[in-house]
């Protein structure tokens, strides 16, 4: 990491308005349904509370926006009483909006920096944002997405041509695969390509990538990411949320 860094983030913008429906057809079981999945308790504070606390306010982010929508007043309620000193404005959408609308009135009401952090509300790791916005800023895109290997949840078979097995590789890494983990850089030029409904994942992210000005990050091998979409990521989550900035 450069001494002194050759942009300063100031402001990230965070979507948290998801009712993580994918958390709830589990085993019969129900995670917290009163609630956003950001808010899901993890060792006694909300997902979102450890991402401000242990990774934004380390880099000195002084203003951030939260996004939201499902059980809207739960997030408002608790972040007006814990901001860690930062500046936090709430911008509403509609769930049925998607992260269209919601990236869009975020920044449209509370964004004038040039450029900005964005993410997820269920993303955690430990990446280095300085690093990341440098990167960004020499590459010179109007949006940079932080991509990790694809991690394979099943056995991987090798086949010959007589379909014998020949090889087993156990939920490999497959290190030529890159996924998004939700975390960008974006120049408020997105604005522009953002649509007012409808997914920045389907629609925006294509029309960047088909002009070339979409750039990707790749997150060091030393870094982690964890995100929480079922019941065994939230297990792994609570068992290491301690070590993740950790060193």
């Amino acid at each position: 990491m450069s001494e002194k860094p050759i942009y300063k983030i100031r402001t990230a913008v965070i979507l948290a308005g998801g009712a993580g429906t994918r958390m709830n057809p589990y085993s019969g079981e129900k995670i917290e349904p009163d609630r956003p999945k950001p808010m899901i308790d993890i060792e006694g504070k909300p997902l979102l509370h450890w991402t401000l606390e242990k990774w934004l306010a380390n880099y000195d982010i002084q203003h951030v926006v939260i996004g939201v929508a499902y059980k809207k007043e739960s997030i408002v309620n608790y972040f007006s009483k814990n901001n860690f000193g930062m500046k936090i404005d709430f911008s509403e959408h509609s769930v049925k909006g998607e992260t269209g609308e919601g990236f869009k009135k975020a920044i449209s009401r509370f964004v004038k920096d040039d450029i900005f952090l964005a993410m997820n509300g269920d993303e955690l790791t430990n990446l280095n944002i300085d690093e990341l916005v440098e990167f960004h800023v020499k590459n010179k895109g109007i949006g940079t997405i932080v991509v990790a290997p694809h991690k394979v949840p099943f056995g991987v078979i090798d086949i010959s041509n007589d379909n014998t097995i020949v090889g087993f590789h156990e939920k490999p890494i497959c290190y030529d695969i890159f996924v998004s983990i939700g975390i960008y850089i974006f120049n408020r030029e997105i604005t522009n390509y953002i649509p007012s409904t409808g997914s920045i994942e389907k629609i925006t992210f294509n029309k960047l990538a088909q002009r070339r000005l979409l750039k990707a990050y790749k997150l060091p091998r030393d870094k982690k990411w964890m995100t929480v979409n079922n019941l065994k990521e939230l297990t792994l989550v609570r068992k290491e949320i301690h070590n993740l900035w950790r060193g």
